[in-house]
């Protein structure tokens, strides 16, 4: 009798955490498929369990995820806007925002060159560098106040604590090309410079890329650049790469 007494307790004990058991199985199964729809599954059979907000949060990062990576097999403006409408706050927000600022500024050269005309080439091409600090600060920069010729101001005093990193985008030796700003670090430059040399190996053939760090209100900044070109490199590198729907910014030697 005292067998069978301990044999009842146990089933009973066992069918109590039958529930438990089953929902733990199926939270590893989910975890083991990593896919939405295993997560989302998940959460219609068990809408309050103890897994909801990881499954929740798990299902958020890998639509967003599968739809970034949906935007950069576009590599479109447009497509990067619909990736900020659809996730405006994620984990790749702000490289997203960067990329559209890539393709304003790419598209600023040919902009400012129809606004003034053949002779007025050399002053657009000094627009583009304001153009290009105001889309990475965030501000707004006017190409007709930007070639407009402005009298020199007064000099003032900068006191050396407040001295901040120039966000001017230039060349430190001869002339050179951007092709890409990240805000998520020097990993994401170095993977679209391996992508675009695949893509336009004659383009691209021969040139070498750097890195380039900086400072800006929103925090560091890498930038994809060759440097080290004449001016007449620079300018058939960024043009073969515009016709292509590649976005590209000229740079003018540093001072």
């Amino acid at each position: 009798m005292g067998i069978q007494k301990l044999v009842c307790l146990l089933c009973c004990v066992g069918a109590l955490g039958v529930g438990c058991s089953r929902q733990q199985s199926d939270w590893e199964q989910a975890r083991a498929t990593n896919t939405s729809a295993s997560y989302e599954q998940f959460l219609k059979k068990y809408p309050t369990s103890e897994f909801t907000a990881q499954a929740q949060a798990r299902a958020k990062e890998l639509d967003e995820e599968h739809d970034w990576q949906k935007a950069r097999d576009t590599d479109t403006q447009d497509a990067y806007q619909a990736f900020l409408k659809q996730h405006p706050e994620g984990k790749f927000t702000e490289e997203a925002r960067i990329r559209v600022e890539n393709f304003t500024l790419a598209q600023a050269p040919s902009v400012a060159a129809g606004a003034v005309g053949a002779a007025g080439a050399v002053g657009a091409l000094g627009a583009v560098g304001t153009a290009a600090v105001a889309g990475e600060t965030g501000g707004v920069a006017s190409n007709v106040g930007a070639l407009k010729p402005a009298p020199a101001p007064a000099p003032a005093p900068v006191k050396p604590e407040k001295a901040q990193t120039s966000s001017r985008i230039t060349s430190p030796k001869g002339f050179g090309v951007q092709l890409g700003s990240f805000s998520s670090g020097s990993e994401a430059a170095n993977q679209l410079w391996t992508q675009l040399t695949k893509k336009y190996p004659a383009v691209l053939a021969g040139l070498h890329s750097k890195v380039s760090q900086v400072k800006v209100a929103s925090g560091p900044v890498y930038r994809l650049q060759v440097v080290g070109l004449s001016e007449k490199k620079a300018s058939a590198v960024c043009n073969d790469l515009k016709t292509k729907a590649q976005a590209c910014v000229m740079l003018r030697p540093g001072r």
